[in-house]
């Protein structure tokens, strides 16, 4: 590293950095300080992270670069600064998830991704923004304010993980870490053209103290926690740091991160329009891009689409509104602030005309045995064609609360949500790769395998990214 360039060393990825540091090029401290100074440069106007740690991260990186002078064995991602969102357990830092009446909740222990990214090295330089309760597309709550998208300012960031995603896309270190139930690593990741990893659920450890009572059964079922990177390589890096096993999590499944091989040329099923119920040109354009990029990369693109894709997605609100939603809607309506109350009464309203309790959880039981029946026709799919390349979401990135509109706007979100509800549901990875930008915005595909082969979604994800990703991180724009 010259002299004079460490006030760049924001712009570098996670693996570079972690490659200077171990090699003495550059110190932990100069680093993690270069990222700092970086979240107080642009953060005003984002307002992605929401708790800055200067005198943590600071301490961390000094006991950082002492473990590279005694030559201690050191983790993949050592001394490489990292966010941490909100609504997850980090040792004396405020769980809140955005409410306000949940600011002093303080956990006394690190949740297991938090501890799996201390164990690989990383340095936390901050928490980032989510929505009231994690549980919308935008985030914005009463507590934090807005997050604003670095591309453009007056459209979404994305949610749940929405200060993570406008973080790494604005050079506030190289890697966050976020969760995602019904699209929120994967949609972020698309709004704020970075990377991001939905793991097949059971693969990373999760794990709050904080939280009181029982997880839903569809929360078992498909929410997840993973990384958001600028690049692939840092991604992959992330994931396996991240997918370190922990006890507190009776889910976990200690899978090797290399499957079996699979017969080549790889066959890729490219979905562009999910269920055929509409997709903006622009998104379309960046699916069959993405996908004749894997077609001069070796792979067999062929445009046919899983068995009961729309069905799959649908399977979202018959699970998830009965349990996950009407689980939150106590707390939300006690506690939460508007736009998270108005967004789950919304949410709620889609599928929901039965008012019977009887008829609602016979239907409930049925929806989760359909699950489990097209999960296995999708698996049988996998065997001929190991990737699904399909949309993120059907439409370009909204503007700011284009969920709060009303019943019937919720309802066209939801349906140009689908491709993130349906891998949701049936608990399969899932990367957030962008292909390029649509009026200034950014446009991503997801590249989807079938059980524990992120390896897959990684490899070919890597090779779109190389072809068509996002210069970032950038200045904040208006």
């Amino acid at each position: 590293m010259t002299a004079g360039s460490s006030d760049k060393l924001w712009k570098l990825d996670g693996v570079e950095l972690a490659w200077l540091i171990r090699s003495r090029q550059v110190s932990a401290r100069e680093v993690t300080q270069a990222c700092l100074d970086r979240l107080d440069a642009v953060n005003p106007q984002i307002n992605a992270v929401v708790l800055a740690l200067h005198d943590e991260a600071l301490a961390e990186a000094d006991a950082a670069d002492r473990a590279v002078a005694r030559g201690d064995e050191l983790g993949p991602l050592h001394g490489v600064p990292v966010t941490t969102k909100v609504n997850t357990d980090q040792r004396g830092c405020p769980t809140d998830n955005g409410i306000v009446a949940f600011k002093d909740l303080v956990a006394t222990e690190d949740s297991p991704v938090v501890a799996n990214l201390r164990k690989a090295g990383a340095v936390v330089i901050g928490r980032t923004n989510t929505p009231g309760f994690s549980m919308r597309w935008f985030t914005d709550n009463d507590l934090h304010g807005l997050t604003k998208n670095p591309w453009r300012g007056d459209i979404t960031a994305g949610g749940s993980s929405g200060g993570a995603g406008s973080a790494i896309a604005a050079g506030i270190g190289p890697i966050s870490q976020g969760n995602d139930i019904a699209g929120s690593i994967r949609y972020p990741a698309y709004c704020n053209g970075v990377t991001g990893i939905r793991p097949t659920f059971g693969r990373v450890p999760s794990f709050n103290g904080t939280a009181k009572g029982t997880r839903p059964i569809s929360s078992q079922l498909m929410a997840v926690n993973g990384p958001l990177a600028r690049r692939i390589r840092d991604l992959r890096v992330a994931f396996q740091a991240l997918s370190a096993g922990d006890p507190r999590d009776p889910r976990w499944v200690g899978v090797p991160f290399a499957g079996p091989p699979v017969t080549r040329p790889i066959r890729v099923a490219m979905v562009v329009d999910p269920a055929g119920l509409g997709v903006h040109p622009a998104v379309a354009d960046g699916i069959r891009r993405a996908g004749q990029v894997l077609a001069d990369a070796g792979y067999v693109v062929e445009e046919v689409e899983p068995p009961r894709f729309g069905e799959a997605a649908q399977l979202w609100a018959a699970i998830g509104n009965d349990d996950v939603m009407a689980q939150l809607a106590p707390p939300a309506e006690q506690y939460g602030d508007q736009g998270i109350k108005t967004s789950v009464k919304l949410w709620m309203a889609q599928g929901q005309a039965e008012t019977d309790p009887a008829v609602r959880f016979a239907a409930f039981r049925q929806a989760l045995a359909t699950r489990e029946k097209i999960l296995g026709e999708w698996q049988m799919f996998f065997e001929d064609r190991p990737i699904v390349l399909a949309p993120v979401s059907a439409e370009p990135p909204y503007p700011h609360d284009a969920d709060l509109i009303g019943v019937e706007a919720m309802g066209r979100m939801f349906t140009a949500q689908r491709a993130q509800l349906a891998v949701s549901v049936l608990g399969l990875p899932g990367v957030s790769v962008p292909v390029g930008l649509h009026d200034g915005i950014p446009i991503g595909v997801q590249v989807v395998a079938g059980r524990y082969r992120e390896d897959l979604c990684l490899d070919a994800a890597e090779i779109i990214e190389a072809r068509c990703g996002l210069s970032t991180p950038i200045d904040p724009r208006a």
